[in-house]
């Protein structure tokens, strides 16, 4: 039973540096995972956002190239590939607090930063490399970037990666790094054809791990929901939210023209925001999110696909606009609140047609989560009740029978 980061049997300049980051104690995923990873397996592990999913890749890696340094200088030994930029950034910059007491060096390679500028970075010895894929592959395709030294090759938010149609590019990365020794991926979630198919292509013989959310890390976001009547109603509820309750939240909306709808008449009503949303400019959407990191604004409109990958700390409450469409993207979006230790709220505004979805919700989190309501915006129509089938009773059946023995018996005696 490991509980604690000296049961790992980590190096110590590891330890002080974990212990300088706060760590007390390893979670579910970075217990399961590590030992796994040091012992030479490969390792297939569903990790929900803010599980400690990082340090579980990155300790046994740091602790990999100590435990076999390098003879001479040269390229990277360890390739982690993320979804987005800001991932990489913050994966990177996690990475580098963990290896702060060794010589590693840590580089990241990604979209928006110039050509040259990588290139030297490259030339130069490294032993971790964090990368967007299709940056990296322009790195490969230019023979500029050399594969064949990757002992090491990581896949963080595989499922993300799916979701953003770079299978195939990971697959030709995954090809050209074919002398690995191991392969470690980590997903939100394992279940689909998509995660089982990459999986399968990429991992040999790995173990898994499946980690859930802490049920106290999950307490430490109350959750409620309003009924709107309308959409009027709806715009109302959030307007209230906004000036009145929340300090710094993240709203979300399906699709880009509702987001649009939505900014103009939170402008209207003189609520600042920032926003962000798929196939945006990068300089745009990095301001965005600056002006909401550094408070600027305190309110930060976005699209479920935007919104991958997007760290934020002090984030107190996370408001579904619109329901998303499954339970697990919705217990993503919650989980950008309450990070590292702190509590946070979500709240979400129901629509008649939303309603089937938050019981959904509910069952698929094994917790209620409670109407409430706002004094002057109560709901005017009564909460919908979408009736369930019901399977045939027993005595219904039973009659069903009889009805049948009658018929044959009737026919018999013609």
């Amino acid at each position: 039973m490991i509980k604690n980061f000296a049961d790992l049997e980590l190096d110590p300049c590891l330890l002080q540096a974990i212990e300088k980051a706060g760590f007390t104690r390893p979670t579910q995923v970075q217990a399961e995972s590590i030992p796994q990873a040091l012992d030479g397996r490969d390792v297939l592990a569903s990790a929900p956002t803010g599980t400690g999913k990082t340090a579980a890749f990155a300790l046994p890696a740091i602790q990999y190239l100590l435990d076999f340094p390098r003879k001479k200088p040269g390229p990277a030994r360890i390739l982690v590939l993320t979804p987005t930029r800001e991932l990489a950034a913050q994966v990177s910059e996690q990475i580098q607090a963990l290896a702060q007491y060794t010589h590693l060096k840590i580089v990241t390679i990604t979209g928006g930063v110039q050509y040259q500028q990588h290139a030297d970075l490259l030339n130069a010895t490294q032993d971790i490399v964090v990368a967007t894929p299709g940056r990296l592959m322009e790195y490969i395709e230019a023979e500029r970037f050399d594969c064949r030294a990757i002992e090491w090759f990581i896949l963080d938010e595989a499922d993300r990666m799916l979701d953003m149609g770079f299978a195939p590019v990971v697959d030709r990365i995954s090809s050209e790094c074919r002398w690995r020794k191991q392969t470690l991926l980590f997903s939100a979630t394992l279940e689909g054809k998509g995660v089982e198919g990459f999986s399968a292509d990429l991992l040999t013989d790995p173990a898994e791990v499946r980690a859930e959310p802490p049920r106290r890390e999950r307490k430490k976001i109350t959750q409620w929901y309003h009924r709107a009547d309308s959409l009027e109603h709806k715009n109302a509820l959030l307007k209230e939210i906004l000036t009145t309750q929340s300090q710094r939240a993240i709203v979300f909306i399906k699709t880009r023209e509702r987001l649009a709808d939505l900014r103009v008449e939170l402008e209207r009503s003189q609520i600042p925001c920032a926003w962000i949303q798929g196939e945006m400019p990068q300089d745009r959407r990095h301001n965005a999110i600056s002006r909401f990191r550094d408070g600027a604004v305190n309110t930060l409109l976005a699209t479920d696909v935007a919104a991958r990958g997007l760290d934020i700390p002090d984030i107190s409450h996370v408001i579904n606009y619109d329901m998303p469409r499954t339970a697990d993207v919705f217990l993503h979006r919650i989980g950008r609140t309450a990070r590292a230790g702190k509590k946070g709220v979500a709240i979400s505004l129901v629509e008649a047609h939303d309603q089937p979805m938050i019981e959904r919700v509910q069952r698929y989190m094994q917790e209620e989560i409670k109407e409430r309501f706002i004094h002057g915006l109560r709901p005017q129509h009564k909460k919908p009740v979408f009736k369930k089938k019901k399977p045939a009773t027993k005595k219904k059946s039973a009659a069903k029978d009889k009805k049948v023995v009658k018929k044959k018996t009737a026919k018999k005696k013609k």
